[in-house]
C-alpha cells in the first residue's frame, strides 16, 4: 500500500507527463482494440460463408428422383462431402418469396414450375470444392453448378492479411509506447536521483526503489487500455446499425458482451506488463 501511495504522489506531481504517457498508451490500445474487433468480425463472416452450402447443383427439368438419388449417393460415398440437401421446386419458390417479400411485382412473375430443383452440398475441406464441382458437372441431369470457393478463399486471404497488418501496427505502436514511457519515467527518475541515492545510502533495496515507478507505469497502461477499449466499443456501437445494413443478414453484429469483456481483460493484462516493463527499463540504469 505504501508503494501505491508513493506512485500516486508521483503522478499528481507531474500531471503533464502522466497525461502524455496515458495518451500514448491509449493510442496503442485503441489500435489493438479496433484491429481485434475487425479481425473477430472477419472470422465470423468467413465462418458464416463456410457454414453455408458451398456447392449448389441446379437440375434440368427432365431430371427424375432416381437419378437425383443416385447422384446424391455418389457424393456421400466420396467421403469428401459433409452434407447434402435436396431443395425441391416448391422449396425454391418459398426461398425466393422470402428473399423478395418486399417486392410484390417479382413474386407475381415467378412460379414453382420455372424454378429448378437443386442439391446444396458442403465439403469438409474447402480445397475439395473444385473436385466435387467437377464431379457434379459430369452428371447429365445437372444444368448449372455454382460454388463459393472464390468467395471463401478471398475472405480468408483478407482475414490473414488483416491479421498480419494488425500484428505489425500494434507491435510497432507497443515498441513506440515503450520508448516514450521509458523517456517519461526516466525523466521522473532523474528528477528524484538525489532521493534515490539517499535511500540507497540508508540501506533501501533495489526493489524498494523500483516498485513505485513500476506501479506508476502499470497505472498508465491500465488507464490507457480502459480509455482505448471504451473508445473502440463506442465506435462499434455507433457503427453497428450501418454495418448491419451493409452485411445484410450475416450474423456478425452485435458482438457478444462476453467477448468484449474478455478483450478488455486481455488488454489490461498486456497494459500492466507493458507499463511495468517500461518503468523497469527506465529505473534500471539508475540502480547499477
Amino acid at each position: 500500500m505504501k508503494f501505491f501511495k508513493i506512485a500516486w504522489k508521483n503522478i499528481r506531481r507531474s500531471p503533464y507527463q502522466a497525461f502524455a504517457a496515458i495518451v500514448v498508451m491509449t493510442l496503442t490500445f485503441l489500435a489493438f482494440s479496433l484491429f481485434a474487433l475487425i479481425f473477430y468480425g472477419s472470422v465470423k463472416v468467413v465462418n458464416y460463408f463456410e457454414s453455408k452450402p458451398q456447392v449448389t447443383a441446379f437440375f434440368r427439368d427432365e431430371a427424375n428422383p432416381e437419378e437425383i438419388d443416385a447422384l446424391e449417393k455418389t457424393l456421400k460415398d466420396s467421403g469428401l462431402v459433409a452434407s447434402v440437401k435436396f431443395v425441391s421446386k416448391e422449396e425454391a419458390l418459398q426461398i425466393y418469396k422470402d428473399q423478395n417479400k418486399n417486392d410484390p411485382l417479382l413474386l407475381d412473375l415467378v412460379t414453382a414450375d420455372i424454378l429448378p430443383s437443386s442439391l446444396e452440398i458442403s465439403t469438409y475441406n474447402i480445397d475439395d470444392l473444385s473436385l466435387v464441382s467437377e464431379t457434379i458437372k459430369k452428371a447429365p441431369i445437372v444444368g448449372e453448378v455454382i460454388f463459393q470457393k472464390d468467395v471463401v478463399s478471398t475472405l480468408t486471404s483478407w482475414t490473414d492479411a488483416l491479421r498480419k497488418v494488425g500484428v505489425f501496427v500494434v507491435t510497432l505502436l507497443a515498441i513506440v509506447s515503450i520508448f516514450i514511457m521509458v523517456i517519461i519515467i526516466g525523466i521522473k527518475v532523474a528528477q528524484k536521483k538525489e532521493d534515490i541515492e539517499t535511500m540507497r545510502l540508508i540501506g533501501a533495496g533495489s526493489w524498494y526503489v523500483r516498485w513505485p515507478f513500476i506501479i506508476e507505469g502499470a497505472f498508465y497502461g491500465i488507464f490507457g487500455a480502459l480509455i482505448g477499449w471504451t473508445i473502440s466499443v463506442g465506435i462499434l456501437f455507433y457503427a453497428t446499425p450501418h454495418f448491419q445494413n451493409f452485411l445484410k443478414g450475416i450474423p456478425v453484429l452485435p458482438l457478444s458482451p462476453v467477448f468484449l469483456l474478455e478483450l478488455l481483460a486481455l488488454e489490461i493484462v498486456i497494459a500492466i506488463i507493458l507499463g511495468a516493463f517500461s518503468s523497469y527499463l527506465a529505473v534500471l540504469r539508475y540502480l547499477k
